[in-house]
């Protein structure tokens, strides 16, 4: 059974920074491409970030470029989002999810992704 369990949301001011965790189980996540979305309150879910199963390839929504950074440790099964310079629009619930696709390219497309986490909050005080 595969699980993503995030970790790492909180409460930060405006300027701060936060790291994002998705463990997986259940899963050799070295074989899924993997992505961060978020759905902020009465919003659709969007893409944030997404990275190949080896690493070397990211994409990033517009709207992070600079101030997020996606990785991932394969030995680990746990794939990262490093978030700085956070603002106020950046809150919503991040989640991971894992495409288990074999053209190892990043989708930005939430219905790509076959598995998903509970999401994690992320809000940004200004």
């Amino acid at each position: 059974q595969v699980q993503l369990v995030e970790s790492g949301g909180g409460l930060v001011q405006a300027g701060g920074s936060l790291r994002l965790s998705c463990a997986a189980s259940g899963v050799t996540s070295s074989s899924y491409v993997m992505g961060w979305f978020r759905q902020a309150t009465g919003k659709e879910r969007e893409f944030v970030a997404g990275i190949n199963r080896s690493g070397g390839n990211k994409n990033y929504a517009d709207s992070v470029k600079g101030r997020f950074t996606i990785s991932r440790d394969n030995a680990k099964n746990t794939v990262y989002l490093q978030m700085n310079s956070l603002k106020p629009e950046d809150t919503a619930v991040y989640y991971c999810a894992a495409d288990r696709s074999w053209t190892n390219i990043v989708i930005v497309t939430p219905t790509a992704y076959d598995y998903w986490g509970q999401g994690t909050q992320v809000t940004v005080s200004s």
